[in-house]
């Protein structure tokens, strides 16, 4: 059984915070971050740029979220602020929004308290890749019975660079509740660090490592290990996180794709048409310097000749509307 923050997120329901853009423990060559997001102080709440809490809470709702994931950059190198959101969403959305955090450090005793009593449910650690294999008798293996003791569920999740048996043991041994293995993946942020490490793209794919399943063959058949392909990230959950934002933010004249994506027509005719053609009000809204409208009805108005032009817009149901298509009607 995966765990549940696991669950939410395959079901699109938990909400990514970003919290910190630096990570000075160390440069990892296969870090994924691009520029606009590595080695900044802002705050993101998916797509969305923090200016205030309510910020936070408002893209929380946009998305009926189920539980947040805090990822960065290095969450605990900023602990102040991380346990802040985290003491807002528990106590906006109470104890069934299931938070975890992702940490390429061990923090401590200190850190692990602070992080429980923030409400933080579940922390994933990442140790360094130099170190797979030679963890047991070190702070990573303490930090995962301090964490525990703390009151958080341990567990790791890591690149699917090569299998380590390692891992296993902490599973067996209690030490961690499970291990999520991330599909390798080259990213504009990464791209040419793996490209210099010697990494390649599978055939036919646009991110996924070649090899990088390889890892299954070793540690594929325990029961509390999990392998997150870079499909299932985008076809799962990306999709579902879309599908749940458009059903919520959708206007009455707004069609849902099966990508969760939004298409509605766009004209410049003026309002006053729109009501001489006897366009019903629930099918439009008037912006700034152009009308949004069904975009079945627009095209059909086009067609007609009542309407001279127009375009059928799919855009994703995000903060930022980024436009997926533009289709002229003419």
């Amino acid at each position: 059984m995966i765990s549940k923050g696991c669950e939410q997120c395959a079901e699109g329901g938990k909400m990514v915070l970003f919290v910190y853009g630096y990570c000075d423990q160390r440069d990892c060559f296969y870090c994924p971050l691009g520029e606009n997001r590595k080695n900044v102080t802002d705050v993101y709440a998916n797509e969305r740029k923090v200016e205030s809490e309510e910020d936070v809470l408002t893209e929380a709702k946009r998305m009926d979220a189920l539980g947040t994931s805090i990822t960065g950059g290095e969450p605990q190198e900023a602990m102040e602020k991380t346990c802040r959101y985290l003491s807002l969403l528990k106590d906006e959305f109470g104890e069934d929004h299931h938070t975890h955090l992702y940490t390429g450090i061990t923090g401590g005793r200190e850190n692990m308290r602070r992080l429980s009593e923030a409400g933080l449910d579940e922390i994933r650690f990442h140790p360094p890749l130099d170190l797979w294999g030679d963890m047991h008798g070190t702070e990573w293996e303490e930090i995962l019975y301090i964490a525990r003791e703390e009151g958080l569920t341990p567990a790791f999740e890591i690149p699917g660079i090569r299998a380590e048996e390692e891992f296993l043991e902490f599973l067996d041994e209690g030490a961690a509740d499970f291990c999520n293995i991330n599909e390798f993946e080259m990213s504009d942020g990464n791209f040419r660090r793996m490209q210099e490490e010697g990494y390649e793209l599978q055939d036919g794919h646009m991110s996924a490592v070649e090899g990088s399943k390889d890892i299954l063959d070793k540690m594929g058949d325990h029961e509390r290990v999990y392998f997150c392909t870079s499909v299932f990230k985008d076809a799962a959950q990306h999709r579902n996180r879309m599908k749940r934002m458009a059903r919520n933010i959708r206007r009455e004249f707004d069609d849902v794709t099966d990508d969760g994506t939004l298409v509605y027509g766009k004209t410049w005719e003026p309002e006053e048409r729109l009501a001489e053609l006897g366009v019903p009000p629930e099918f439009y809204t008037v912006k700034s310097d152009h009308v949004e409208i069904a975009w079945w009805l627009l095209e059909e108005m086009v067609e007609e000749g009542d309407v001279e032009t127009g375009e059928i817009v799919e855009q994703y149901p995000t903060y930022d509307g980024q436009v997926v298509e533009r289709t002229p009607l003419a």
